[in-house]
């Protein structure tokens, strides 16, 4: 059922719930603003379940200083007046509808933009390393690879590749959350594929449960033999948790007067004097300070 179906059974439901008293014309427009509320009344009791009568309008009628009995005789009378229709009330309402809609999409999206900006803007970099080339058992070491972790994403990324030198059958990467009674959660395998250049990336989530991450890269499926692999561009990178990371922007950008209520207000620079341009450091572009008490630490 559309919109405009919607809010003339509404109309239909309000006159099937009025009694005959003395009788008042509503206004269009504010028949208008009567739909439009009822509307959302009856969205909410259908998806509560609430509705266990047809008196939940009469609280709208009151705000507005009308009765059931003038909501009847309002739309009753509408097929005795020609200038005037009852789906143009409906129309009026359903553009108060959607102006709202509008509104609070625009809202909305503000507030997920801010947490976008807050979560880009407080990513940081725990671990890198540029280059790994692994031509003997010995260099193996390097590929063992643990972080401590606090509640957050990390996301693991690298570029490799295990040329025709390698010996082995099959390599794997193994990567898990230890968690703090030394349990493994969040394990992920992966086979790593030979003779081309490849991507891998894998995302993990940690909570107040973990403790640290583990990436064991080139596990051997068998006995191990003589490897060659190269790694480059290992790195992974922390975001906190979404709230964490817009406390964090808020407090380094306090000072900043987009997020002042002084701007947001009257559009002005909050101290008075004259707005920075945008090659004016504003503090956006330099490198965010740890949200959180907890900074995660690396261990090669």
């Amino acid at each position: 059922m559309n919109l405009r179906s919607k809010i003339t059974v509404i109309a239909l439901l309000m006159l099937a719930a009025a009694g005959c008293k003395r009788h008042t014309i509503i206004p269009d427009d504010e028949l208008a603003r009567i739909f439009h509320d009822a509307f959302l009344v009856n969205a909410y009791v259908d998806h509560e379940a609430k509705r266990d009568s047809l008196n939940v309008y009469e609280p709208i009628f009151e705000r507005y200083g009308y009765t059931t009995a003038d909501v009847q005789y309002t739309i009753g009378n509408f097929s005795k007046r020609k200038s005037a229709r009852l789906g143009d009330v409906v129309e009026q309402a359903i553009v108060l509808l959607e102006a709202e809609g509008k509104y609070y999409d625009r809202e909305v999206a503000i507030l997920d933009t801010i947490d976008r900006v807050a979560e880009r803007t407080q990513t940081r970099r725990v671990y890198s390393d540029s280059l790994i080339r692994v031509r003997s058992l010995k260099d193996t070491a390097r590929l063992r690879i643990a972080v401590d972790v606090v509640p957050g994403s990390y996301v693991v990324e690298m570029n490799y590749k295990v040329d025709s030198l390698d010996r082995n059958n099959r390599l794997q990467n193994k990567l898990w959350l230890e968690k703090q009674d030394s349990s493994r959660s969040s394990i992920v395998s992966a086979t790593m594929w030979r003779n081309n250049d490849e991507h891998f990336k894998r995302n993990f989530k940690a909570d107040s449960s973990h403790r640290r991450l583990h990436v064991d890269l080139g596990c051997f499926d068998g006995t191990p033999r003589q490897p060659s692999i190269t790694i480059t561009d290992l790195r992974i990178d922390y975001t906190p948790e979404t709230s964490a990371a817009v406390d964090a922007l808020y407090d380094e950008q306090l000072n900043i007067r987009i997020f002042a209520d002084e701007f947001l207000l009257n559009g002005k620079d909050p101290k008075g004097g004259k707005e920075k341009s945008e090659d004016e450091g504003s503090g956006m572009g330099t490198t965010p300070k740890p949200a959180g008490s907890a900074m995660p630490s690396s261990e090669k």
